[in-house]
This record gives structure tokens, sequence and C-alpha cells, in this order.
């Protein structure tokens, strides 16, 4: 069984089309196909279901794709923890993140890379917490950051690192002559705008608007953070995000920000990465460097 066959078979299972996956393995669509054929006759099982195109991996197949994926991290990570010895750390750190942490993502990549200046980092965005677990336990994410409830980690491990606060962040034409507290009550009566259902920090709002009775209809919807804000800075709209947020907005006179209480509502967000042994050098190295940070206190709400 040779390295290039597994990389071959997991291609395939990633592309579901045979010349999509030769074409990704920079191979002719003759020699992926012989190379599986090998595979399948050394494993003594089918793992590709053929006929004039592909069909499907085989009951086996889905199951012993998993193995290749992990053989192929387990390679990769052999070579990263060889060179690190050699010359410290080199290689491709494949970091997933949800859309609530794209703004403080810096606070730990910067220090990192500085610290390992021959890494290189590749970051997927507007990713959500379980599509990011899913692809670390796929070993096609080295680490992910996500919201630590709501999506299950087991067998993972996770650091900590920020709790996050939901403010309200208005429109001056909307809050003109209003002081602190603004309730939900209030707030829903203004034009709002949020983060789509099925998203982490939307469910958060509506999981709190229900303690309370009440239900958000938004007029408009996107599922990005910036989008929701830059309405805001219209001055005729309000939306509903992580404080941390609050520090892109920067010296501005378009909007205000206030606490919403009763219930106040906050998310743990974490590091996540996989538990296996020997773990990646590159992921442990991350994790190094969050559980040597301290991100501290969210910025507060600059006005309300």
């Amino acid at each position: 069984m040779l390295f290039r066959q597994l990389e071959y078979f997991v291609a395939l299972a990633r592309e579901r089309h045979f010349a999509r996956a030769a074409a990704a393995c920079y191979v002719s669509q003759p020699a992926l196909s012989e190379a599986i054929r090998k595979l399948e006759h050394e494993l003594g099982v089918p793992l590709v279901r053929r006929a004039r195109t592909f069909e499907g991996l085989t009951p086996e197949g889905e199951r012993l794709v998993l193995w290749a994926r992990r053989i192929l991290a387990d390679r990769e990570a052999l070579e990263h923890e060889v060179r690190a010895l050699r010359t410290g750390l080199t290689g491709e750190l494949r970091i997933g993140v949800i859309p609530a942490a794209s703004s403080t993502l810096a606070r730990l990549t910067d220090p990192f890379c500085t610290d390992h200046p021959l890494l290189r980092v590749r970051v997927r965005t507007s990713l959500r917490s379980k599509e990011i677990v899913e692809r670390i336990r796929r070993f096609e994410l080295d680490a992910g950051i996500v919201y630590a409830s709501g999506v299950d980690t087991a067998g993972l491990t996770l650091t900590p690192l920020y709790r996050e606060r939901h403010v309200l962040v208005a429109g001056n034409a909307l809050v003109a002559g209003r002081t602190a507290p603004i309730t939900w009550a209030d707030a829903l009566e203004f034009p709002m705008c949020l983060l789509p259902k099925g998203m982490r920090g939307r469910q958060l709002i509506d999981d709190a608007l229900a303690t309370i009775g009440l239900t958000a209809t938004p007029q408009l919807e996107s599922d990005s953070v910036t989008t929701l804000l830059e309405h805001a800075r219209t001055g005729r709209w309000a939306c509903i995000v992580g404080q941390p947020w609050v520090a892109t907005l920067g010296p501005t006179a378009q909007v205000r920000v206030f606490d919403l209480a009763d219930p106040v509502v906050t998310a743990q967000i974490a590091l996540v990465t996989t538990a296996d042994e020997p773990a990646s050098v590159l992921a442990g190295a991350l994790v190094e460097t969050a559980r040597g940070l301290d991100f501290g206190p969210a910025p507060r709400p600059v006005t309300g």
C-alpha cells in the first residue's frame, strides 16, 4: 500500500468525480483509477461503486476513507515534527473561523505568526461551528474557532478564548433622545437587521427573546456581521452583534451602542483542535499561543 494510493482515494471521496479527483492530484484519470483498483485488490474489499461514472463509495469505502484520512494526517504531522526539529515549525496551518470571531482572530494569529515566521496560515471564514468541527474530524482543518456550546465536540480539545456579550448597535436617527438602558422590547421596535436563522449568533438572540415571550422579525438578514454594521451606519437600522465587533466601528457619529439586559446574552468562544495522540505539532503550537494570551474583557459600548 502506497501513500499515493490513499491520497487518490481520499481525493475521489472528496470530489465525488474521477476527472476532478485526478486534476486535484495532478495525474491522469486512468492513473488515478488504476491506483485505486490496486488499493482495492490489496485490501481485498471494493471501495468505489462504479458504472459509467462515479456513483459513490461502497459501505467498506465509507469506513476505510476515515482511516485513509487519518493515516495521511499522521504522515503530515510526522513530516512537520521532523522539519520542526531541524529548522523550527514550517508548513501550513488551516483554521476555520465562525463569523462572530473574525474580528478577534488577529489577536491569536498575529502573535502565532510572529513566533513561527516560517509557517503559513490559511484561514477559512464564514463557517459554522458544526461545519468546522466536522472538517477537523475529517482532517480538512487543523483548528477552529467556534461557539463552545451548541455543537458536539466530543473527542476534541477545547481551549477557551473569551466570552462575548451581545449588544445593540443602532443608528443615531433611531435612538435620538434615548438613554440607557434599552430593553429588548424597545430594541425590536427599530428596523432590525440580524444574522439569519440557523447561525448560532442568531439562535442565541432568539433563545433569549423566547424567555421573555418576544420574537424577532428582522426586515433584513445577512450572514455577514460587517453588512449588519454597515446598515446601522446609515443611521436608519439597528442590529444585535457580539460586543467584540464594537471595536471595529472606530470613531463614528452614525451609531450608538447599548447594553441589553434581562436577559444578558453571552457565549463562550473557544479554540478547538483534535485530541488525537500524537497531536499535530502545528495545532499544538497554536494551542500553546492561545493559552498564553489574555483576551481580557470585551470592549465596552462606545456610547449609551
